[in-house]
């Protein structure tokens, strides 16, 4: 894999993790490749569970940018009616459960760590 050392400032924050999840997740419109690839990353040691805890919350972010473009592509620019608000939803979900969650990421890891 090689050598990730002076990625260790990224991985080990659980806020950077959560944002960065947000944007590859946009970015793969996928959110079972991030958390696959999250999955992978702390099986190999590389990345801490808060951090992941945090990525994975940060993932169910990322996959609402689906919704919003595919509002975009049916509605011929900004989703209207039901679009719009399936995408609102959608997404306020989504964010009240990560803000919710963000907090208590070490301890849902450390939650996880004894249960798995």
């Amino acid at each position: 894999m090689g050598n990730i050392d002076h990625l260790t400032w990224f991985l080990g924050n659980p806020i950077y993790m959560f944002f960065g999840s947000i944007v590859m997740t946009l970015a793969w419109q996928s959110s079972s490749l991030s958390t696959t690839a999250i999955i992978a990353l702390v099986a190999s040691g590389v990345l801490p569970l808060p951090a992941a805890v945090a990525a994975v919350l940060g993932a169910n972010i990322g996959t609402t940018g689906t919704i919003w473009l595919a509002g975009l592509l049916v509605s011929d620019g900004m989703p209207r009616g039901d679009t719009l608000r399936i995408a609102m939803i959608h997404t306020g979900v989504n964010l009240l459960m990560a803000i919710s969650l963000l907090p208590f990421v070490n301890h849902i890891a450390k939650y996880v760590g004894r249960v798995g």
